[in-house]
């Protein structure tokens, strides 16, 4: 059984042996451990992760695919497929008693951030993700303040996990072939906050405005918000720009709006 990639879901088929090995490497999956693939694609690697015998639970949106993959491997009985759409997925229902479940996932680009958002919806129940993405979106997920590539997405994904560039994958990795360099990254959900924060909401908004007009100073920027004289409280200079700022200091001026009538 053949499959054509489908332009509309965003399909790239990793078939890159050396780029598999790899990933395997890094991930150190164990037998004991209960995994969950999202788009698996062909099965380039959900063949090798059932080979170590591990739980493996995988959710594929494009039913043509979920007939291949039932086809390909109709007699693993360490396999459940779920012919589903992730973003709208409960995956804390995949975890019972208290476990925590490993995810993976060659992510369509165009999906990448809200799936990794909804994924952190249920982080409760998540010991890490290991993500096939858009080298420039993990390249900002792992932006540190006075970086460029710093913004909203680095402050609101570091709040969530500690993260990690592991390594790049070139285009010729797919089929077919992107426009587009990609890359892995490690994604820990913190056991505790880095930071307090009193309204994720607000901190949301903050860290949005802040960066929506990236080049003005804090003063400009978020003076809808919070006036200078109340950034000055907080020991942070109304003259910087947002990309400056470290995720303690976008903390801080969330808890502040918070306290605002």
């Amino acid at each position: 059984m053949t499959h054509t990639p489908r332009k509309r879901f965003g399909q790239n088929f990793l078939h890159d042996h050396n780029i598999i090995y790899n990933i395997l490497s890094s991930i150190q999956a164990k037998p004991d451990e209960h995994w969950v693939e999202i788009g698996p694609g062909q099965g380039a690697l959900t063949e090798p992760l059932l080979k170590l015998g591990l739980r493996l639970d995988v959710v594929e949106l494009d039913r043509d695919l979920v007939a291949l993959l039932k086809d390909k491997f109709r007699q693993q009985n360490n396999l459940q497929i779920h012919s589903a759409d992730a973003l709208k997925f409960d995956f804390s229902t995949l975890a019972k008693d208290n476990e925590k479940l490993r995810i993976i996932g060659n992510l369509p680009y165009n999906i990448s951030t809200p799936l990794m958002f909804h994924l952190l919806d249920n982080a409760f129940c998540i010991e890490d993700m290991h993500f096939m993405l858009q080298k420039e979106v993990v390249d900002r997920i792992c932006a540190g303040p006075g970086s460029k590539k710093y913004g909203r997405l680095s402050v609101m994904m570091q709040y969530y996990c500690a993260t990690e560039l592991l390594f790049d994958v070139p285009p010729e990795s797919f089929d077919p072939a992107p426009k587009v360099m990609s890359a892995i990254v490690r994604l820990v959900p913190h056991q505790q906050p880095p930071v307090v924060v009193n309204d994720m909401e607000k901190l949301n908004r903050v860290v949005t405005q802040a960066f929506s007009q990236r080049r003005k100073t804090l003063r400009n920027s978020l003076k809808k918000l919070i006036d200078e004289e109340s950034i000055i409280t907080l020991n942070i200079d109304p003259t910087l720009r947002a990309e400056a700022l470290s995720l303690h200091d976008f903390a801080k001026l969330s808890n502040l709006l918070q306290e605002t009538p």
